[in-house]
């Protein structure tokens, strides 16, 4: 089975994460988080586990401590960007962090990531980075950062308040997990293999059984009475 984190950075009350006009990142980062979320648990042999809570900031080392205890295969922590000292500003695109020691296999993880960020929602392509941040430094399992716009640019701030742009970024982290791990869909019923078996009546009498089983036999079906006390 393998173990997916998925972290919304922040919280509601981080001071200073929110748009100069007043959208709150962890609005976007938590949205983002949950349709991962639901679309990685259509995929088989997949467990998703989140670190982070509405009802408050949990600390840092309690996000790590706990994908470390779970012994997850990935951690994946999602944010919005910013730049500057609060106003609009031009900067603008999306990265993916990693820490400075991170193996190859981590960084092409990210890459595969920055990609499918990038080519899903048309912005400028920052590349990847590397950083000290404590959720890619106290992980032991690959771990990457994703920033998905400028909070503090207003045009990618607007795309980062619709739920449009919302499940696009979702989804291209989720694409990028499935295309470098090789996820597998779950098998709608449909496509399973047995019988479906329908039950059309139940009596107290077994003769109110068997008339009903006669008539149906006449009808061409296959019948059985079943007595459970």
């Amino acid at each position: 089975m393998m173990k997916i984190v998925v972290d919304a950075g922040h919280g509601f009350e981080t001071e200073g994460k929110r748009t100069p006009d007043g959208m709150r990142e962890y609005e976007f980062n938590r949205e983002v988080a949950r349709i991962a979320k639901a679309e990685l648990q259509q995929y088989k042999n997949v467990e998703v586990y989140f670190t982070h809570a509405d009802e408050r900031d949990v600390p840092l080392s309690i996000r790590t401590d706990r994908a470390n205890q779970l012994k997850a295969d990935v951690f994946v922590s999602i944010h919005a960007n910013a730049f500057g000292s609060g106003g609009w500003n031009q900067a603008s695109g999306i990265e993916t962090y990693v820490h400075p020691t991170a193996s190859a296999k981590n960084v092409e993880l990210a890459k595969a990531v920055q990609k499918r960020l990038v080519t899903l929602t048309g912005r400028r392509d920052r590349g990847i980075k590397t950083a000290n941040f404590h959720v890619l430094r106290e992980t032991t399992m690959p771990t990457l950062l994703t920033e998905c716009g400028f909070m503090t640019n207003q045009e990618e701030a607007t795309l980062l308040q619709t739920s449009a742009y919302r499940k696009k970024c979702a989804q291209a982290i989720v694409s990028g997990l499935v295309t470098f791990y090789k996820l597998m869909k779950k098998t709608s019923n449909a496509n399973e293999q047995g019988l479906y078996k329908v039950q059309i009546g139940a009596f107290s009498k077994k003769e109110n059984a068997e008339k009903l089983a006669e008539v149906l036999e006449k009808d061409g079906y296959s019948t059985f009475i079943h007595f459970k006390s």
